[in-house]
């Protein structure tokens, strides 16, 4: 039997994209498309959904969602046979800003509703109420797909459902005064399985009625089981750990890769790492560095929050300018306001040394990982982290903290004297500035000796990171999932318990 499974997820790149979420989502599905499974993506119809998918056409209506009338258009991602369906409702997706923020850089304030619907137009799917093939397994992706798995219970959908944690942090937790009008019902609205300190929680909601749950990394799995990294839930998931599975993310190789990347301005591999310099010229000229191919050039391209210690960075930054006279650093992202003042402070205090882009577009991003020597990634949880490994395979090393993700993919190369064979990058533990510091010391040390940084570079760019083994982990747990009796944890309520949407079919006949 060949597996058939809907994605459903907030974003898919390059329909639509935020940041790891979107490139997970698209690669991942291409790997199992390329590995005969069926796979289809459910995502909210966003202006860029709508004007990028290839051959979109109408196959539903669903009167009676959650913030209105919607309706459902199928079609491909761009450049793939994998399929998408768009849930179009364009008084909640069509709006200026990205998937989760107006223009203004503020929360929607109506995005429970926004993800609500999602949730709903899936558990039809997912019942057999549309003209779309009911699939075996709904694996749903972060909070925003959180109330999937309850919802086909209560639409009584025979399917599995999966859900995996993509950042335990952001939990999509909302007034309770909302469920009604997020389509939950009474009964449910009374339970305990979706209620978090007097909210309304979909990340709570999937924990308790997710088939099985995973999680990104081997590190992250056990990192959440722990009152440190559970965000609240570790007792849940201690409560559901032999339903927990880690399957760790892999990247896109085909997209990042030096050897036929377009958007660098030389392409090389690791045997031959001579383009590497005119990509360093060109990041230089780019973030408005002076060109010195000799001085060491530090990336860091992430999200400027807490959470990324971009706080930390600023307090390190001057230390480090100070301490390494040739040091240049560029720095590609956004985040809050704060910490973008604050780089933006230090930039203006050394204009020749720091080199500064807020916001993010896909051209800067390939520019920064071809072009720098060296990334600082620094983490107060994570969840995997796909920053360093697209660095790690443009030769640029890594210096990370010893956390989540981070701690699988890098191994830490050791100090002069006592380096590691088979090493990736630097590990640094603590979030102290000075921590950070000790970890970019190390590596600057190392970059001194290029024979030891050649290996480092190497090694980077042959480890294997693509999707090849995750995706078959994830096939061998749908057909053991499909295998399975149903759960009987949560019993499903009769279909009288919850009203159903109106469907009104559209035929899914090619033009």
């Amino acid at each position: 039997m060949r597996p058939n499974i809907l994605f459903v997820a907030a974003e898919a790149a390059p329909l639509a994209k935020t940041g790891g979420l979107g490139d997970v989502v698209s690669a991942l599905a291409e790997a199992l498309h390329n590995d005969g499974i069926h796979v289809t993506v459910l995502m909210p119809g966003y202006a860029s959904a709508l004007d990028n998918a290839v051959k979109l056409r109408p196959c539903g209506r669903l009167a009676g969602l959650p913030g209105g009338d919607s309706s459902l258009w199928i079609g491909h991602m761009p450049n793939s046979d994998v399929e998408v369906i768009l849930l179009r409702n364009d008084a909640l997706y069509r709006r200026p800003g990205s998937p989760y923020l107006d223009a203004d850089g503020n929360e929607f304030a109506d995005n429970g509703l926004r993800f609500a619907a999602l949730s709903h137009a899936a558990a039809l799917i997912a019942s057999g109420a549309t003209e779309i093939e009911v699939p075996h397994v709904v694996h749903a992706h972060d909070w925003h797909a959180g109330l999937v798995p309850m919802l086909m219970r209560e639409y009584g959908a025979e399917a599995k459902s999966i859900f995996t944690i993509h950042n335990l942090a952001f939990q999509g937790n909302y007034p309770l005064a909302s469920a009604a009008e997020f389509g939950i019902p009474e009964h449910v609205q009374q339970d305990a399985s979706i209620e978090y300190w007097g909210q309304l929680s979909f990340m709570k909601a999937a924990l308790n009625y997710a088939d099985r749950i995973t999680t990104v990394s081997n590190t992250y799995a056990r990192e959440i089981l722990t009152p440190k990294f559970g965000s609240g839930f570790d007792g849940l998931l201690r409560e559901r750990e032999r339903d927990l599975v880690a399957v760790p993310n892999g990247i896109d190789t085909i997209t990042w890769d030096p050897v036929i990347d377009t958007m660098i301005a030389r392409n090389y591999d690791h045997e031959d790492l001579r383009g590497k310099q005119a990509c360093k010229r060109d990041l230089q000229k780019t973030f408005g560095l002076p060109f010195d191919q000799f001085a060491p050039v530090m990336a860091m391209g992430s999200r400027l929050t807490t959470q990324k210690m971009a706080d930390v960075a600023i307090e390190a930054i001057p230390a480090l300018l100070a301490s390494h006279p040739r040091l240049q650093i560029a720095i590609l992202g956004c985040g809050d306001r704060d910490i973008e003042n604050g780089l933006r402070a230090l930039t203006a205090s050394h204009p020749d040394r720091i080199g500064l882009h807020i916001g993010y577009d896909e051209a800067r991003a390939h520019c920064l990982h071809a072009g720098a020597d060296m990334l600082l990634h620094g983490s107060r949880f994570e969840p995997f982290g796909l920053t360093p490994i697209y660095s790690m395979r443009y030769g640029t090393v890594p210096i990370a903290s010893r956390v989540g993700g981070l701690a699988d993919t890098v191994v830490d190369a050791g100090s002069i004297g006592q380096t590691v064979t088979n090493a990736t990058g630097f590990l640094f533990d603590g979030e102290t500035a000075q921590d950070m510091i000790t970890g970019v010391d190390r590596a600057l040390a190392m970059f001194a000796q290029p024979q030891l940084w050649r290996t480092l570079q190497r090694e980077d760019m042959t480890a294997e990171v693509g999707w090849e083994k995750s995706s078959q982990l994830y096939i061998n747990l749908y057909r053991t999932l499909i295998a399975e009796p149903a759960q009987a944890m949560f019993q499903p309520v009769s279909r009288e318990r919850i009203s159903r949407p109106a469907v009104e079919q559209v035929s899914m006949k090619r033009a």
